[in-house]
């Protein structure tokens, strides 16, 4: 491969293009920042090797926690950036639960000037209301002409029913979507994983699955009832993808997302006390894990989701009912839906290793109905971009599209380490599980940011 030298034209060369129009064999030359052409036998100056790989639209992520302002020693947007990179991401949707909260055009200003030279497009959310507090509508016009699509509170649900229904109808309004952290506080307040066997044996203050579905229900009502757009953030209940399966049957414009963790993990990884387990919404026993990968199968759940929400060590070694909620994720999360969701295995099975290997409570096999690659990506790519407005990302590998892209070596296994790749967190659950499928390449705005699996600036 010739030296990375920017501005240069590139060719993915050897590859199989895969994206919402099926997959065909073609090479796919970039030419200042767009896609120049996609065919049989191209050249160009640069040449990244796709042999054995699928060349896919970059990946969005429609839920990265990125700290920035105000927790840099968890995350930087550059840091969180480069691991979405490595991870085949070209753009990621920033979370507004920084300090200050992204509830002001000035902060969501601030967060997309700090995005301009990153390895990924980063894009802002907005919080709902002031301060993620829940009594005040934030300004949405003013984040919303700064180009924000999409406004949420995540980390805490807007309670207020009253104050939640005027938000939609302002939404409405403006042409945005909101999206739902689905939490009632009344009975979510004091716990620190699912109320169930397993919080009853380890003596731990439990959320039942209601906590979730109540709200869930809720908005669902408010949807119908406002003609609002609905995004509902990382559901992790079978109860909750039932109600999203009906409110879509009945035509209503809802969507969305689960999380990794929600589809490979089970409240029984907590056993151990260890803090890196612990996530809001908290992982769930089995039934509930298989009913997310199924709403992922079905179309029920539209998109895939990181909620990459890392912590400092000395933070998550506090004890388990005083640690912060969150797990990392953008650089496994494709790997573990291949695994999971396609080939249907404990992602803790390692054939080469006699014990098995992996994390102790992880999913046990899926046998439910499965996905594709080609399903996989649309859940990582094409849909969430879709459900975010970004209109350079997620769309058909043609000529004169803006070149986002991503190499997928789909045959390489590897096993997942605690390093915590280039986040500045650790927070990994997922050590020791055998995955299958990795990014080799991502080009993000034509300059290609990470070749052969190594980021290159």
């Amino acid at each position: 491969m010739s030296e990375i030298r920017p501005g240069a034209d590139v060719v993915i060369k050897g590859g199989r293009v895969l994206d919402a129009g099926g997959e065909r064999p073609a090479d796919v030359v970039v030419s200042n920042g767009r896609i120049a052409a996609v065919g049989a036998d191209l050249d160009a100056e640069i040449v990244l090797d796709a042999g054995g790989c699928l060349v896919t639209p970059g990946l969005v992520d429609l839920h990265t926690h990125l700290r920035e302002p105000g927790r840099e020693e968890a995350e930087t947007v550059e840091s969180g950036a480069r691991a979405a990179a490595l991870g085949g991401y070209t753009a990621v949707l920033a979370m507004p639960n920084t300090t200050p909260t992204m509830d002001s055009a000035a902060v969501v200003r601030e967060v997309l000037e700090l995005g301009r030279s990153s390895v990924c497009d980063v894009h802002a959310s907005g919080a709902i209301t002031v301060d993620r507090a829940g009594e005040q509508l934030a300004p949405m016009a003013e984040m919303a002409a700064l180009g924000v699509r999409l406004f949420t509170d995540d980390g805490t649900g807007v309670q207020d029913d009253r104050l939640m229904r005027r938000a939609l109808e302002y939404a409405a309004g403006l042409g945005v979507t909101l999206a739902q952290h689905c939490e009632v506080s009344a009975l979510s307040a004091g716990t620190c994983m699912h109320e169930g066997e397993w919080s009853a044996r380890l003596g731990l203050p439990g959320q039942p699955a209601e906590a979730e579905e109540l709200m869930v229900a809720r908005d669902i009502a408010l949807a119908r009832l406002t003609g609002a757009r609905m995004h509902f953030l990382h559901l992790s209940t079978a109860g909750s993808v039932a109600l999203v399966a009906a409110a879509k049957a009945s035509g209503l414009a809802v969507t969305a997302e689960a999380a990794p963790h929600h589809f490979t993990l089970t409240d029984a990884c907590c056993a151990g006390y260890d803090a890196t387990f612990k996530v809001h919404p908290p992982l769930r026993p089995d039934v509930d894990v298989d009913a997310v990968a199924a709403g992922l199968a079905d179309g029920t759940i539209d998109a895939i989701a990181t909620d990459h929400a890392p912590h400092p060590l000395e933070e998550k070694e506090r004890p388990f009912d005083q640690a912060p909620p969150g797990m990392l994720g953008l650089e496994y999360a494709l790997a573990l839906a291949l695994t999971r969701l396609v080939d249907g295995q404990r992602a803790d099975v390692d054939p080469d290793r006699p014990d098995g290997g992996g994390v102790a409570g992880a999913a046990g096999p899926y046998r439910g109905q499965r996905l594709s690659d080609a399903d996989v990506i649309a859940r990582l790519s094409w849909q969430p971009a879709a459900i975010a407005g970004m209109e350079d990302h997620g769309g058909p590998i043609e000529q004169g599209r803006a070149a986002n892209l991503c190499v997928v070596d789909t045959a390489h296994r590897w096993t997942i380490d605690g390093s915590g790749g280039a986040s500045r967190s650790r927070n990994v659950p997922y050590v020791g599980l055998n995955v299958r499928g990795r990014v080799r390449h991502t080009v993000c705005r034509g300059e290609p940011v990470v070749v052969d699996g190594e980021v290159q600036r």
